[in-house]
């Protein structure tokens, strides 16, 4: 027993000695011990989203209890921590911490509190052990004084004790990716991607697959989404092909792709690397121009017209097939026309049969057009709708008729006058 512990014996004999019987229990001395610990695995892997759960106890306990008389009753204990703060920060470590410092109230003497920290592993963890740094806060009952019979002071002290959490980066396959080479991937159509992946991780994979993922809203739509690779060991490399969609709503630009590696690790587990988001570049939408200019037409006229389209996109259109959408003044029997294989920059012409109404108006008109393909893996895709400029002219009059009509009216001129001659002719007789 120190000097300090006899003192408060003899203090407390003498508030004994000289009040009332009330059976009033004192503490003396003492204060919170806290401690903690992780609960569960303290190992994870690169790229985990990681819930770490911590464990905090107070193993306080009193130096002295007391039955006095006279004195008042005690509202807190010293071993008591109250309005308990915890919170985890990540030092020096690899790990972002997400989740706020947590009130958890009081903490009696052997009392516990478990708080979930949401945290996530950076994806350039290395192997290694690490200490987070746990700060927790609190107050407690450090003395109190009677200084009156009814009058107790009490005297709190503010604590901030930090303990360090140690946790593990376990040994991981990390992928980065060397090469990925776009084949064919327009918007909306279907394509290829051709991935080679290297394996820059200390872990040998086993059974191992790579896969790709849609990021988010992505408009690159894995169709075959999973490729078996078997041993991925350190520092091999390996190449995957896939299939994948492109929406219609896209645009001509690059599009995040997740990429990542399911295996066994060395412990039997099946395991996932961290996702690896690359760009792949995205070609627009195979589109058509009209190149032949405007079409001329004459009202009531019945004629074949020639509409030349060429391929504005970077991907050959297979098998294209033109079709005209004729409204009055104009009809057709035969408004559709096959085209062929069209490669970027080329050309290819339709004749359609037209027939323009004799009340058609004298003007320009505006026909659509459409382009209807197959892309790169077979899929039928149609493009967008194209004007096809048209020249409504006035009916023109036939070239022989003026001079036939002026034959005509000599005859009738050399008739008359003949008759006149021959009536002369006979009256003089």
């Amino acid at each position: 027993m120190n000097y300090y512990q006899i003192i408060i014996v003899f203090l407390a004999l003498g508030l004994w000695i000289t009040t009332p019987v009330i059976g009033v229990t004192t503490y003396l001395g003492g204060s919170p011990q806290m401690s903690a610990a992780l609960s569960g695995t303290n190992e994870f892997t690169p790229g985990q989203d990681a819930t770490i759960q911590v464990v905090v106890w107070n193993s306080g306990v009193n130096d002295f209890k007391f039955v006095t008389k006279g004195t008042i009753e005690q509202d807190d204990l010293p071993t008591t921590a109250k309005m308990v703060t915890i919170g985890l920060a990540a030092g020096n470590s690899p790990v972002i911490i997400k989740t706020d410092p947590q009130v958890v109230g009081d903490i009696k003497s052997q009392g516990i509190a478990n708080v979930a920290i949401a945290t996530k592993i950076t994806s350039d963890a290395t192997f290694g052990e690490y200490q987070l740094p746990l700060t927790i806060s609190y107050t407690y009952l450090s003395s109190s004084d009677q200084e009156a019979a009814d009058v107790l002071r009490f005297n709190y002290k503010q604590v901030n004790e930090t303990i360090p959490i140690t946790i593990k980066i376990k040994h991981q396959v990390k992928i980065e990716v060397l090469e990925a080479v776009p084949e064919n991937l327009n918007v909306g159509t279907e394509g290829y991607l051709n991935l080679t992946i290297k394996n820059i991780g200390l872990e040998d994979g086993r059974k191992a697959s790579v896969k790709i993922l849609r990021n988010g809203a992505s408009p690159i739509i894995p169709s075959d989404s999973s490729v078996f690779i078997g041993d991925f060991p350190h520092n091999s490399t390996v190449t995957c092909r896939y299939k994948v969609a492109i929406s219609s709503e896209a645009e001509k630009q690059s599009y995040p792709v997740d990429v990542l590696v399911m295996y066994e690790n060395h412990e039997g587990d099946v395991v996932s690397s961290a996702a690896d988001t690359i760009g792949i570049p995205v070609g627009g939408k195979i589109s058509f121009t009209i190149s032949s200019g405007t079409v001329q037409v004459e009202q009531g006229s019945q004629k074949v017209i020639e509409v030349v389209y060429q391929n504005r996109g970077n991907t050959i259109a297979y098998n294209a097939q033109a079709r005209l959408s004729v409204v009055e003044p104009f009809k057709s029997s035969d408004d559709t026309a096959y085209l062929g294989d069209i490669k970027p920059g080329e050309n290819a012409t339709a004749r359609y049969q037209v027939l323009v109404d004799d009340s058609a108006v004298v003007r320009e008109y505006a026909i659509d057009t459409e382009v209807r393909y197959r892309d790169a893996l077979d899929n039928s895709q149609v493009s967008d709708p194209i004007n096809v400029p048209v020249n409504v002219q006035p009916r023109s009059v036939p070239g022989g008729l003026i001079p036939l009509v002026a034959i005509m009216g000599a005859i009738v001129l050399i008739g008359i006058g003949a008759g006149y001659y021959l009536l002369v002719i006979r009256k003089k007789m």
